[in-house]
């Protein structure tokens, strides 16, 4: 690890939970009464350009830290910064702002289906702030080119193949440049030559200077393309590494 690269991400004496309904208002004292405490005492730092995998059996965490990541459950416990904003004193009004720096990649896809590419692309453009329509092409052509997507911008979803939608949605994530990824399972619906392609993406990414944070089950994958690798386990997260 290059520890004189910024750090992008920082966890300590950190609590995660699972909740029940993540999406009400909720104090410290409410939460851990509805939610389940999954992982205790995660103490990470993870620096830019740096690709780390998070693999680790169905209901180990993987998934509830890395909403807890994007703001999606709240951390009350222990301390956490994600490029740059403090987790423990996040409040809603700050998820926009959070989420811009950010590229989220999910398992589900979540496509616009009825507009092509371009216009899927550009709808997320538009909403984040962004206004020059020219602007908007030649950043859409920049990050259609990244994903290998370029002669596709007038198909729509279901003209794409599988490997093509999850291609759509790394490209939609790295619209506003951000300065992590967090992907969820991003190659648990695909073959393994496709799913494979997808790997290399982000692992080109990561040489480019973003950081990528992904759950994964594929420890296959994990093997032939290595990189950082922390195993969720019995509530705790630990660094591993596998033999050559």
């Amino acid at each position: 690890m290059n520890q004189s690269k910024e750090c992008v991400v920082e966890l300590s004496r950190a609590a995660v939970y699972h909740s029940i309904n993540p999406y009400q208002e909720l104090t410290a004292k409410n939460f851990r009464q509805i939610g389940e405490r999954v992982l205790d005492n995660v103490n990470l730092k993870v620096y830019a350009g740096q690709i780390v995998y998070l693999i680790g059996r169905v209901g180990s965490g993987k998934s509830s830290l890395l909403k807890t990541l994007y703001g999606e459950l709240p951390l009350f416990e222990g301390h956490g910064r994600i490029a740059g904003i403090d987790l423990t004193t996040l409040k809603r009004s700050r998820l926009p702002e959070l989420r811009r720096n950010l590229g989220i990649v999910f398992q589900d896809l979540q496509i616009l289906s009825e507009v092509n590419v371009f216009e899927n692309l550009a709808f997320v453009l538009r909403a984040t702030g962004w206004e020059d329509e020219q602007k908007i092409g030649v950043r859409i052509d920049e990050v259609l080119r990244q994903v290998g997507l370029e002669n596709l911008q007038h198909k729509l979803p279901f003209e794409l193949s599988g490997g093509e939608c999850q291609r759509l949605m790394i490209a939609r994530a790295l619209l506003n440049s951000p300065k992590i990824i967090l992907a969820d399972e991003p190659t648990g619906n695909l073959d393994p030559v496709t799913a494979e392609s997808i790997i290399q993406i982000f692992h080109a990414i990561a040489a480019s200077g973003t950081a990528v944070i992904m759950a994964t089950h594929n420890t296959a994958l994990v093997e032939s393309y290595p990189a950082r690798t922390l195993l969720f386990s019995k509530g705790e997260v630990k660094e591993v590494e596998f033999d050559d």
